[in-house]
């Protein structure tokens, strides 16, 4: 098994990236998706999260309602910090319980594994053979979220500074891949950094 992280922020592409790395046969660890998992109805991380944040957060569905969270962890006061760190510390230690057994069921394999996890230069791992980074300036980031995502561009410009920097990211990187152009021009970064990764694992 070889085992590369991917990572960059919100908006930057990085889920375009996973989904062209999978079609090349990486396996792919999506953190935000095991996230997403684990906050399903009924589960012991949404149960902690609503008794942190009140049964608002749950709809009468009985699902997360991942706006009116957003609403209390994002924004640019002392309480809203407070907020994020206290659902970090919720969220984080059943996700990274989960990522473990996700990355250990393919350690007696020969995949590239690829651990997509937004968070990596916040929470950096020392079991990487490779870290890929999506980079984007973040003003492109924020006219791709309100344009693609319809989101508000003040809403998007607090996520990307509760976040890690561009200059943090990068500082991490053995790759960098720059998503300013189009689909194609990102494809063929990735065709490159696949056939590295290749190396790797052969090396």
């Amino acid at each position: 098994m070889l085992l590369v992280g991917l990572t960059g922020g919100i908006g930057s592409g990085k889920s375009t990236v996973s989904t062209m790395l999978a079609e090349r046969g990486a396996v792919i660890v999506d953190a935000d998706a095991i996230a997403k998992e684990l906050q399903e109805p009924g589960s012991p991380v949404l149960a902690a999260m609503a008794e942190r944040f009140g049964a608002d957060v749950i709809g009468d569905d009985g699902a997360l309602d991942r706006a009116a969270v957003a609403a209390i962890v994002f924004g640019d006061d002392d309480e809203s910090a407070t907020a994020l760190r206290d659902l970090n510390g919720i969220v984080h230690p059943a996700l990274q319980t989960e990522i473990r057994a996700r990355i250990e069921a393919q350690s007696n394999t020969d995949a590239i594994v690829v651990l997509d996890f937004p968070l990596l230069a916040e929470n950096p791992r020392d079991d990487l053979a490779a870290t890929i980074v999506v980079d984007v300036d973040p003003e492109t980031a924020v006219e791709r979220l309100v344009l693609h995502r319809g989101m508000d561009a003040d809403d998007a410009r607090r996520r990307i500074a509760n976040q890690a920097s561009r200059e943090q990211r990068r500082a991490i990187a053995t790759h960098v891949l720059d998503n300013s152009g189009d689909v194609d021009f990102l494809a063929a970064q990735v065709e490159h950094l696949f056939d590295d990764l290749c190396g790797l694992r052969g090396a």
